[in-house]
């Protein structure tokens, strides 16, 4: 294979794959911690709400730093696509961002708050919901496909408003509450984490419900994601991802009963990771479903080259001072305890 034709195959692969991990980490991470404000409204005490924000007062700020590369990234490799998603997206992506400002405002003020303190509250867990909300939004209307000519977008502001699109929002913020609620069974004492263990067992099966009503409208709804995964050989080949999730769940529902302190956190990011799995078999390599592949969108391999040199230098950093920054503030957070 000639380099030059080889480089145009391959770096989009790689670059996609970046951007792939950067959202992945994003909705691990950053999860956790929205899931955290989602349940928030649900604390007995204000003791319980302050043991809550000092377990991921050491980390939140630094977990939407995958969401700044993911959206770098797409600028960058694929201008193409960035230039017709953000169009079509534009209205959620929007209501997100202004969300997660309002919870980050909320964050800090809280703590300084006296007599306003219960409208912070209010603000910082409406704008933990809203942002996981609006972010399921935009993955349903990302799944569901945008309207393209010319290579441009050819819909209307509201395209992405459908049933399905609203569907996936709620069951984002199911799914963030329950790795919220697992975040707090492994990081807090007393009744904070038995409210979070109650919680957790509530939020596990309403998240299998949504993951399955998911996975069955996707393919009703969309021909193209019926063909990739009940055609032959595909549907032998990924028929153990379901199977595994289900499997997977029943551990984490066993944890949860057993006591389990660190286990069930660890077995809801598998579950998201398969989900996510899901999603990326369904969709790849259209980078703007149904039409556009990640070659079509790629932006010229020089300029590809040019921010990868930076991202491989880079990355190891932040993933290091992320490491870093977990294992200096791991163990449990008691009540009374905080970072601020």
């Amino acid at each position: 294979m000639d380099l030059s034709v080889g480089m145009t195959w391959y770096l989009p692969v790689i670059w996609s794959l970046l951007l792939a991990v950067a959202i992945a980490m994003y909705v691990v991470l950053d999860g956790f911690d929205l899931g955290m404000g989602i349940l928030f409204p649900f604390a007995k005490s204000d003791v319980e709400k302050d043991q809550m924000m000092s377990s991921v007062a050491p980390f939140w700020d630094g977990n939407e730093t995958w969401l700044v590369l993911g959206g770098g990234g797409l600028f960058v490799a694929f201008p193409l696509a960035y230039s017709i998603v953000m169009p079509a997206l534009y209205l959620p992506v929007i209501f997100m961002l202004l969300a997660l400002v309002f919870r980050g405002v909320a964050f800090e003020f809280r703590h300084v708050a006296d007599t306003s303190r219960f409208l912070w509250n209010i603000a910082f867990a409406g704008g933990s919901t809203l942002a996981a909300f609006f972010q399921g939004v935009l993955l349903g209307g990302f799944v569901q496909g945008i309207k393209v000519e010319n290579n441009a977008f050819a819909g209307g502001p509201l395209d992405w408003a459908t049933p399905f699109a609203f569907f996936c929002g709620f069951g984002v913020v199911a799914g963030y509450g329950l790795i919220g609620a697992v975040w707090l069974v492994m990081k807090t004492e007393g009744a904070a984490a038995r409210h979070a263990r109650a919680h957790a067992k509530l939020l596990l099966p309403a998240v299998l419900i949504f993951m399955g009503v998911v996975s069955l409208w996707t393919p009703i709804a969309f021909p193209r994601i019926a063909d990739r995964w009940f055609t032959t050989p595909n549907l032998f080949y990924l028929a153990p991802i379901p199977l595994v999730t289900l499997l997977l769940a029943w551990f984490v529902w066993r944890w949860l009963n057993e006591g389990r302190e660190n286990r069930p956190f660890f077995g809801v990011i598998g579950l998201f990771l398969l989900g996510y799995l899901g999603i990326g078999i369904s969709i790849f390599p259209n980078l703007v479903p149904p039409s556009l592949t990640v070659w079509q969108t790629a932006a010229a391999p020089a300029s590809q080259i040019f921010m990868l040199i930076g991202t491989v230098f880079m990355l190891p950093i932040v993933l290091g001072y992320i490491a870093f920054v977990y294992w200096l503030f791991r163990g449990k957070v008691r009540e009374g305890e905080g970072y601020h």
